[in-house]
């Protein structure tokens, strides 16, 4: 059931606001359903349908998500020792970070059945696609370019926010040309240009839940763009809800 709302957040901005960098607050435009038990690690829209990975030992999972109602109509679980990260899709296939263990797989994205797995060195955050090459990021301020057909590492970036490098970047999505990132820890998203690892633009997602929802959840992380309809969507770790946003560029 939809819950039409037109909450904008608080036109106050931190510092990097005054100095030119543009910030973004938001309107809500519908909520959704969320499974609160989804550690949400990775999140892409396709079709109508969310994908989204879940985190955490014995609970890592790929999920497809009726947006509606939240319902997981498909689900695959992951082996207890690994910590599902970021996915995205690649032709026919859906592809899968995990945390710590160096390895990811590789899926049917139809059927959800592994087709095989594969390594890459250090930790995996999150993943996304300018239709390309496969983006990753890791935590740190780099972002990883790969291959999407053979999964090797091309190039890599770091971001910098005014020629400071921007640490903890998480759950990615491509949007018009740019890469959103999810700021681990904070309610902000970074816009990044992905030619010179810049940000470009600061969204402030503060207030989405209320504080007493909040009690009960993990931090904001979770991006979904749906390019045909224009709809940008966003959640958190074991958020109750999931929102469709518009941005609102805050004045000066």
């Amino acid at each position: 059931m939809l819950l039409a709302a037109v909450l904008t957040a608080c036109a106050c901005g931190p510092a990097t606001q005054a100095e030119g960098i543009p910030e973004y607050g938001y309107q809500i435009v519908h909520t959704y359903p969320h499974d609160p038990l989804a550690f949400t690690e990775g999140l892409f829209y396709l079709n109508g349908f969310l994908y989204e990975s879940t985190g955490k030992p014995e609970e890592s999972s790929v999920r497809k998500v009726k947006i509606e109602t939240g319902q997981v109509v498909q689900k695959h679980d992951l082996p207890g020792a690994y910590f599902g990260e970021g996915i995205i899709n690649w032709k026919d296939k859906l592809i899968q970070l995990t945390y710590q263990t160096e390895v990811g797989f590789v899926y049917d994205l139809n059927t959800f059945n592994v087709l095989k797995e594969f390594k890459y060195p250090g930790e995996g955050w999150a993943f996304t696609t300018d239709g390309k090459r496969i983006i990753m990021d890791d935590g740190t301020p780099q972002l990883r370019f790969w291959n999407p057909d053979t999964l090797e590492e091309m190039s890599r970036l770091t971001v910098t926010d005014q020629g400071t490098p921007v640490p903890n970047l998480n759950e990615l999505e491509w949007i018009k040309g740019e890469i959103y990132a999810n700021i681990w820890e904070t309610d902000r998203v970074a816009r990044i240009d992905p030619k010179t690892g810049h940000v470009v633009g600061w969204i402030d997602l503060t207030g989405l839940l209320t504080p007493a929802e909040r009690e009960h959840t993990d931090v904001l992380n979770g991006i979904a763009y749906d390019a045909a309809h224009d709809r940008l969507f966003v959640t958190g770790k074991y958020w109750p809800k999931l929102f469709e946003i518009k941005l609102v560029k805050k004045a000066r």
